[in-house]
Parts: structure tokens; sequence; C-alpha cells
């Protein structure tokens, strides 16, 4: 027996056993017990720690020495980092939708685009307005505009949802400030500027050919009525015009003028360019005085601070809210974070136990006699996790927890590993199904089937995943 515990504790092949046990009661935890991830991931990483041999002054610390513990360490470290970029990005994007930005841009793009244009037009809504909201939300808000292109032209209501949920679920699976970016850059080491222009390269052919080419494909095939009102038939244009209705019940219905669209395109920028500018600061200006201002307005935090308080004012009291409503409506639009903030903090101690344990090391010592890439291997594990549980956040810092000391060990350069946390994301959206709550929002909000889901939703998120993770893969080999 004790033969049997040094092994699991010190051979390579016991290593990786128990990194496999570990994952497997997690998914246990989370799939059968139904507990909430972030205590299953705690769960799964205490008895990972303690099954290799860690002391309990290294795992949990001491009465007197408590903070350099693993749980405090690894929950301390992911949070520091991506805490603030969540919460500002959220409130940051609560300002926009509440504005009615989203009807604005909608439209716009619909005139500019004309009917035939509609689907891509939006998709496109889809692809900017997600940029700042969270997906679910970005769903909510733009459901009702896809009525009403979908009325106007008369063709399957999945013609112009695909494209617009595309357009989010690529912002949302690739692109900061979403959790699950935030998240995977913070466990390898890379900076949020080249996490956004690896996520962009990589995600944008993704966008078109999921959204665009397959979203025109199938939805000649599989025909979505607009929903009617309380099931009956013929009440069409009444549908329409609630769907208009639900549309603009913003800022706008209550007396306020809707905002222009430079102001909120304009205002999405302001984070994007500060970022980006910090980022090719360090590669092209390193002796120029300008870098620490760039490196200081670059900052995520800092560069998203300034765009809420622009937003507050521009969005907020030039157009006449009042302290008490922008407060509320900030306070309300963290409410949903907190479980977010939560789950990529266990994640963070998970990947501590594995560094910790030497889990990591053995991994890499198998990759190399395997001779598998390791932008392959964290696609694959990604893939594992999201198909097992269903959700992309846990599949994220799982993921990244795990593939996190390769990393390290192997001495990449930032972009290398921005493409690396890409493979990382795109595995984590593979094949939306029923363990999925995206799946059933989708299936709700457009009147689908699960049968139709499968065959519309399941796909998209599928082509997704794999361009997403081929244009990552085909540019790790030219970096």
């Amino acid at each position: 027996m004790h033969g049997f515990v040094h092994w699991l504790q010190h051979d390579t092949g016991g290593l990786l056993t128990l990194c496999g046990c570990s994952i497997a009661l997690l998914l246990f935890l989370i799939i059968k017990i139904k507990l909430e991830p972030f205590i299953a991931l705690i769960a799964a990483s205490l008895v990972l720690a303690l099954a290799a041999g860690l002391p309990v002054s290294t795992i949990v610390g001491t009465a007197l020495v408590s903070n350099k513990s693993l749980l405090e360490t690894g929950f301390g470290s992911i949070l520091g980092h991506s805490a603030a970029i969540i919460g500002l990005g959220t409130i940051f994007g609560a300002l926009l939708e509440r504005s009615g930005g989203a009807d604005v841009l909608a439209a716009r793009l619909q005139a500019a685009f004309g009917e035939r244009g509609a689907p891509l037009a939006m998709g496109l809504t889809g692809l900017i307005f997600g940029i700042p909201v969270f997906f679910d939300v970005g769903i909510f808000v733009l459901a009702p505009l896809v009525y009403v292109a979908a009325r106007r032209g008369g063709h399957s209501l999945v013609v112009y949802a695909l494209p617009m949920l595309a357009g989010l679920s690529m912002t949302h699976a690739f692109l900061p400030p979403h959790p699950g970016p935030v998240a995977v850059t913070g466990l390898l080491g890379v900076s949020l500027g080249w996490m956004l222009i690896m996520g962009l390269i990589c995600g944008l052919p993704a966008f078109l050919v999921a959204g665009v080419a397959w979203g025109s494909w199938i939805g000649k095939r599989v025909i979505i009525a607009v929903p009617e009102m309380d099931g009956r038939s013929g009440d069409g244009d009444q549908v329409a015009a609630l769907s208009e209705e639900a549309a603009v019940e913003t800022d706008a219905a209550v007396g306020r003028k809707a905002p222009r669209l430079s102001m909120i395109i304009g205002l999405i920028a302001v984070p994007l360019v500060l970022i980006l500018g910090a980022t090719f600061g360090t590669v092209y200006l390193k002796k120029s005085s300008a870098l620490p201002v760039l490196t200081f307005l670059g900052t995520p935090s800092v560069a998203l601070t300034i765009a809420v308080l622009l937003a507050f004012w521009l969005l907020g009291t030039r157009r006449g809210f009042s302290r008490a409503e922008l407060a509320e409506l900030s306070s309300n639009s963290l409410r949903p974070v907190a479980m977010i903030l939560l789950v990529i903090g266990a994640g963070s101690f998970f990947g501590a136990v594995i560094t910790a344990t030497g889990v990591g090391k053995a991994l890499s010592q198998s990759l190399t006699t395997a001779g598998l890439p390791l932008i392959l291997l964290a696609y694959v594990i990604s893939c594992g996790m999201r198909l097992a549980q269903g959700s992309a956040t846990v599949a994220i810092v799982t993921t990244g927890g795990i593939v996190a000391p390769l990393v390290e060990k192997g001495h990449f350069a930032q972009p290398h590993i921005a493409l690396i946390a890409v493979a990382i994301s795109a595995g984590s959206i593979i094949a939306s199904h029923v363990n999925d709550g995206g799946f059933w929002i989708v299936s709700r909000y457009f009147n689908m089937t699960v049968k139709d889901t499968l065959r519309t939703w399941t796909v998209l998120e599928t082509i997704l995943s794999v361009v997403g993770f081929t244009a990552a893969g085909l540019l790790s080999l030219a970096i």
C-alpha cells in the first residue's frame, strides 16, 4: 500500500492518474451531485492536494501564515487580475445596454445593408454589441430586433438569429473583458492586448464561417417562424409591433433621446484602443518617454475605468440620469458577476494545486515523449471539459490550470501564449448541447425545438470552435 501511494505521489504515471481522478471527481460533483462549480473545484483541488502528499500548511496555511497557502494565493492571484476588469466591463456593458445603443446600432446597420443584407447586419450588431455585453444579456436585448428583421424579411428566424448569435458567442469566447478570456490570460500570464489581437484574428473568420455562411445555408433548411402572440396564428403584425416596442424599451421610451451611433462606437473603442496602444508600445516604443503613459492608460483596469467614467457622463449624467439611478444600475449589473468570480478563483486554486503537486511537470514529460503540440493538447482538454459539464468558464479555468505550468516551462513569446489561450477558449464553446444553459436560452428565445437547436446552434458553436482553433494552430506555426 505504501508503495502504491509513493507511486501516485512521485511517478509520472501516478501523478497523471491523480490528475485524471481529480478531474473525474470534479465532473461527478458538477454533473451528478449538481454541486455549484466553484464548490466542486475547491473540493477536487483539496482532494488532489491531499492525495499528492502536499503538507497541510502548504495547502491551507497555518494560523500565523495563512496568506502563503495555495488556497489564498490561488484565489488571490487570479482575482487580483480579473475582478476589476470583469466588474468594470459589466458596468460598461450595462450602461450601453440601458442607453438603447443596441437599437441604434442595429437600425443603422440594417439601413446600410438593406433588406437583403439584414442577416449580416444582425451579425455585425451581435459582434460589436457583444464586446462589452455578456452573451445572455446580448440575447435578451437583441432578440426583439431579430424578430422584427425576420418579420420584415419574410425568411426563417434562423437566417437572422444565427449571425447575431455567432457575433455574441465569438466575442464572449475570444475577447476581453469577458470572463473566460480575462481568466485565461491571468492563468497563462499573457497580456490582454495580445489576447485581443489574436482573438480578433482567429475569431473573425470563425464568425464569418459559422454565422454568415452556415447561418445562411441552414436557415433555408430549418424554417422557424417568429413566435406568435399566445401561440395564435394570424397575429403577425401585432407580434412585430410588440417586438418593435420591446426593442425600443430603453431610455428613449422614457423621454431620453437615443444616443448617436458614433458615440456608442467611440465608447466601445476607447478601452480597446488604449489596451492595444500599450501592447504595441511595449513592442515598438521600448525607449520612448511615451511608453510609461501608454502603459498606464493601457492597463486594462485603467482603460475600462476611463471608459466607464466617460459612459457615466455621456450616457448618464448628460442624458438626465440621477446619481441614484446610476448607482442602482451599477449595483444591479454586478449581481450576476459574483458566481463567475468565485468559479474563476476556484479554478485558479485548482491550477495552483496542479503546479505544486508536480502534475504539470509530469504532463510536460509525457508531451515531450508523445510529440503532441501544447496548443493541440490545450484545445483537446478544453473540448473534453466543455462536452462533459457544459460550462465554458469551468472548461477554461480548469484547462488553464492544467496547461499553465507547461506554458511557463516552454518560455513562449506573448503572441504564442495568446494563441494557446485562444485554443483553450475555442475548445470551451464546442458543441453546446443540453448541459449548457446557453442552449436552452437560444431554444427558448428563438422558438426552436431541441432537435432544431441541435441542428443550428450546436453546429454553429462547433464551427466557431473548430475554425477558431484552426486559425490559432496555423498562426502558431508561423510565429
